[in-house]
């Protein structure tokens, strides 16, 4: 499960390159993906936006078995 979702987020990690920021995966566990924002994605005001609006979207649609995705 874990190489599945760490290629989903090898596609976003470009998007957040492009303002300095990355994204971390901590945990998967029971559909929940556990993940860590990092650079100027910490903090950012956007960030929750991004959580769901772009990365849960697009891991519900890439892994099967991700139910939501939470940031640590």
């Amino acid at each position: 499960m874990s190489e599945q979702i760490e290629k989903a987020l090898e596609e976003i990690r470009p998007m957040l390159a492009l303002h300095l920021g990355n994204i971390e995966l901590v945990k998967y566990e029971e559909g929940v993906v556990y993940v860590r924002l990092l650079g100027t994605c910490q903090g950012c005001p956007l960030s929750q936006l991004t959580l769901k609006a772009g990365v849960e979207d697009l891991l519900r649609a890439r892994v099967k078995g991700v139910e939501r995705v939470e940031a640590v």
